[in-house]
């Protein structure tokens, strides 16, 4: 079994109106339930909007602080899920569902392979 990220691409510049917010949540909260029952769930979680953020760089001992995302764009992190699949079919087929859930599109990548000890 592999472990994927699907990262949900919002659109910060555009929140839904709270009716469309409140079934989207209730929508989450059934792919949470549906995925966790089947087994997949391993973490995920919503996230703060993305002026909420700070970078920190630490380049030859020198760290440094920003406020704010890293990139300059409308689309940022919204949250994520990591989900354990047998393989990217079962995961593309999971971020189908999961897209519709949270009206957003989801960008799903696997982890790499842990090392061999």
């Amino acid at each position: 079994m592999t472990q994927y990220l699907f990262s949900v691409i919002h659109d910060w510049s555009e929140m839904p109106e709270p009716d469309v917010m409140e079934q989207m949540f209730a929508d989450v909260d059934a792919f949470n339930k549906k995925v966790t029952e089947a087994g997949h769930w391993v973490f995920g979680g919503g996230l703060c909007p993305p002026e909420t953020a700070t970078v920190v760089n630490n380049v030859d001992g020198k760290v440094t602080t920003t406020d704010g995302p890293y990139v300059e764009t409308k689309e940022m992190l919204g949250g994520f899920w990591i989900l354990e699949l047998p393989d990217l079919d079962a995961a593309l087929a999971l971020a189908a569902e999961a897209s519709v859930a949270c009206r957003n599109p989801i960008e799903v990548r696997p982890f790499q392979a842990e090392p061999e000890a």
